[in-house]
C-alpha cells in the first residue's frame, strides 16, 4: 500500500490571495486570447511563451515585483488583442 506525503496548505494573507486571482485571471485571459489566433503555430508559441514565463515568475513574492509583473502581463495581453482585431480588419 502506498502512502502519499500531503504538505499542509499554503496559508495566505489577504493581499498575497488577491494576487493570486489577479494572476489567475491573466493566465486565463492569455490562454482564451491566444485561441483566437488563427495561424496554429503562432496560437501555440503564444501559448508556450504564457506557460513559461508564469512558470518562471512563480516563486516571486514581493508585493511590489508582483504588480508589476501583472502590469506588465496586461499591456502585453492587451497589445495581443490589439494585434488580433487588427489582424481581423
Amino acid at each position: 500500500m502506498a502512502t502519499t506525503s500531503r504538505l499542509p496548505p499554503t496559508v495566505l494573507n489577504l493581499k498575497q490571495f488577491l494576487h493570486r486571482q489577479q494572476v489567475l485571471g491573466l493566465y486565463r485571459k492569455i490562454l482564451r486570447t491566444a485561441r483566437q489566433i488563427p495561424n496554429e503555430g503562432d496560437r501555440h508559441y503564444v501559448k508556450k511563451w504564457a506557460e513559461e514565463e508564469f512558470k518562471r515568475n512563480k516563486g516571486a513574492t514581493e508585493e511590489a515585483v508582483i504588480r508589476m509583473m501583472i502590469a506588465q502581463g496586461n499591456l502585453q495581453l492587451q497589445e495581443l488583442e490589439r494585434s488580433l482585431q487588427l489582424a481581423k480588419s
